[in-house]
This record gives structure tokens, C-alpha cells and sequence, in this order.
């Protein structure tokens, strides 16, 4: 497993990042726990979660597994670098202050609920789900260097935040004087360039270091897709992206390519969106067990530029105005 610095802290995080959404829904406690003993032992060292994980298990449930994970040997969170988000809507008594967004009202609820569930004493990297475009940068950095000061919280990310977003609350940061945002959650994969306009060259020139995540497409670029039943995520992330699998030109491409290279698809497309120079680590999902296999050599592998080049080839087709690779506005103006 190989490891980034995670933005311009010191952070060492595994390039490939443990994903838990699917904990207390599609996948039992007992599976979930088997996941993160076997990431442990491939050396990935990152698990991110987030305060409304557990769909059917109810919103929470995956951090109380992580918790409960931890307790069964105290040793493992010394070894983890844990991960969370705040944002949404938990179950409480103020319904009212409740709802999507961030206050210091809320965020200190929520962050105390938090550590209850992870059965932890702080959190190493504590990340706002979504941008919220009311609160004031002064009640945003107030509520979470407080935090920070309490030693609740290490570190400071963000997650679905425009570049302009980035800009604004790490400027203000700055002003501050203090270390502000290390870390960016964004969507990124192959089929998903977006980010390369504005976020990821914002991340990079503010030294905020971007977490990836569906590097897989929601399993698209898994080489695996076709095999997927109906009903399943992977279908429902083709209607998203607008695709047909029954016949699609781009994906067989990708396919053909992966085979030349000698690599699984899954491999080559985590080690493309690793190759962004603004990308620490890249997020995976994981449902089963045997997911995590190979995961290790993503974190490895080093495209060259002949197969870079190819995957340009193959994945820069777009809808209306053509978008070049790059960031904005030379991606789509002159």
C-alpha cells in the first residue's frame, strides 16, 4: 500500500481509502467487521464514514459499527486515521435546527453524537457533507476551531464543495491564522470529469488534498458491470450517468485497453484518478470482502503516458459543447 500527505498537513493517509457506506444496510456487522480487519491488514490506514450512513439500519448505524469495531480491540484506533462528515438530518429533538446544513448549534450536537457512536475520543478529520451557501465564514471557522481546540477534531475537510467554496472559507482561513481545510471530497472518475474545471485546480493551488470518490462510477468502470442484476447499484447508477450497458462503445474501448495493459479495469481506472496531481486518496465502497482484492496494486500501479493518453482518447466524449481536460475557463472557452 502507498501512502500521500493529505493536503499541506503531515498527515500520512493510504491511497486507497475504506469507504463504509454500505455498513449496516447492504452489508451485515459481521461482514463490515471482516472489511476493516482485512484493510488493516493490506495497510490502508484511512476509513471515512459519515453521521447519516446506515440507510435501512437507520442513520448512524455505521458509525456505531466502526465504534463497536474499535471496541472489540482498542489498539485499532490508534491505527486508523478516522474520518466523518456533518451536514445532514439525524434523528433529535430540535427538529427545527435539525435539518440539512451547519451551525455551531448543530455541528456541536452532532459532533458529540458522533464520538458517542465511534465509541472514540476525537476525530481525526472532521468534514462538512456539503457546502452550505448561508452560514458566515466567521460562525464556520468559530464552530470548527473549537472543536479542534477541545481536541475533538485534528483536521478540518470539506465534501461536494465548489472550487469557489474552497476559495472562500480557505481564504478565510488564512486571514484566521489557521491551518483551514486539508482535504476535499469530490466525485471524480472517468466518466465524471467536472471536477477538473474548477475544484480540483482550486485544491491544488490551496493545498487542500482531494479525496476521490466512486473511482469506480458506482462499479461502471469495474469491468464488472454487464454481470450486475437489475435492481442493484450499478443499474441504478446507469440511469444516472445516462448509459446503456446492453451496447456501449466507450466501455468496450476501456475494456480492450485494460487487457493490453494486463490489468484489471477496476485497477486501471483507481490508478487514473490517483494520477491527478490535486488526488490523496481515492475512496472505495466496499460491500463484500473479496472487494478489497487488488486494491493494493491500484495504489501502485503508474499509468504511462501512452496509456493516459488512450484513456483520454477513449473517455473525453461529451454531450453539446466539447469539454477539454484541464481546468476552467480553458476547458470550455478559448
Amino acid at each position: 500500500m502507498k501512502y500521500n500527505y493529505l493536503g499541506k498537513s503531515n498527515l500520512l493517509v493510504s491511497k486507497i481509502c475504506l469507504g463504509t457506506m454500505h455498513f449496516g444496510d447492504a452489508t451485515s456487522q459481521e461482514e463490515a467487521f471482516r472489511i476493516m480487519d482485512r484493510a488493516l491488514e493490506m495497510g490502508i490506514n484511512f476509513f471515512d464514514t459519515a453521521n447519516v450512513y446506515g440507510r435501512s439500519g437507520g442513520r448512524g448505524r455505521t458509525e456505531e459499527i466502526i465504534g463497536q469495531w474499535f471496541q472489540q480491540d482498542k489498539s485499532r484506533r490508534d491505527r486508523v486515521v478516522l474520518a466523518t462528515k456533518v451536514y445532514g438530518e439525524m434523528p433529535e429533538p430540535d427538529v427545527t435546527n435539525s435539518r440539512p446544513g451547519i451551525s455551531a448549534y448543530k455541528v456541536r450536537k452532532h459532533a458529540a453524537d458522533s464520538l458517542q457512536r465511534l465509541q472514540t475520543d476525537h476525530i481525526d478529520l472532521y468534514q462538512v457533507h456539503h457546502i452550505d451557501r448561508r452560514i458566515t465564514g466567521e460562525e464556520f471557522w468559530e464552530t470548527f476551531e473549537r472543536l479542534v481546540a477541545q481536541g475533538d477534531v485534528l483536521y478540518v475537510g470539506t465534501s461536494n464543495f465548489p472550487g469557489w467554496g474552497l476559495a472562500k472559507f480557505q481564504m478565510q482561513a488564512l486571514q484566521r491564522g489557521s491551518l483551514g481545510l486539508v482535504s476535499e471530497q469530490t466525485m471524480y472518475n472517468l466518466l465524471n470529469r467536472m471536477p477538473e474545471l474548477e475544484v480540483l485546480p482550486a485544491a491544488l493551488d490551496l493545498g487542500i488534498g482531494v479525496l476521490a470518490y466512486m473511482p469506480l462510477a458506482g462499479g461502471l468502470l469495474s469491468g464488472k458491470a454487464r454481470q450486475t442484476p437489475a435492481g442493484s447499484r450499478t443499474r441504478e447508477v446507469e440511469q444516472e450517468y445516462e448509459m446503456d450497458l446492453s451496447e456501449n462503445r466507450q466501455l468496450d474501448d476501456f475494456a480492450a485497453l485494460c487487457q493490453e495493459i494486463g490489468e484489471p479495469a477496476y485497477v486501471v481506472a483507481i490508478a487514473w484518478t490517483l494520477a491527478n496531481p490535486s488526488v490523496a486518496s481515492a475512496i472505495v465502497g466496499v460491500r463484500k470482502l473479496e472487494h478489497l482484492d487488488g486494491l493494493e496494486r491500484a495504489s501502485e500501479l503508474a499509468l504511462d503516458a501512452e496509456a493516459m493518453a488512450r484513456l483520454e482518447e477513449i473517455f473525453n466524449i461529451n454531450r453539446g459543447r466539447p469539454l477539454r481536460p484541464g481546468p476552467a475557463p480553458e476547458a470550455y472557452s478559448w
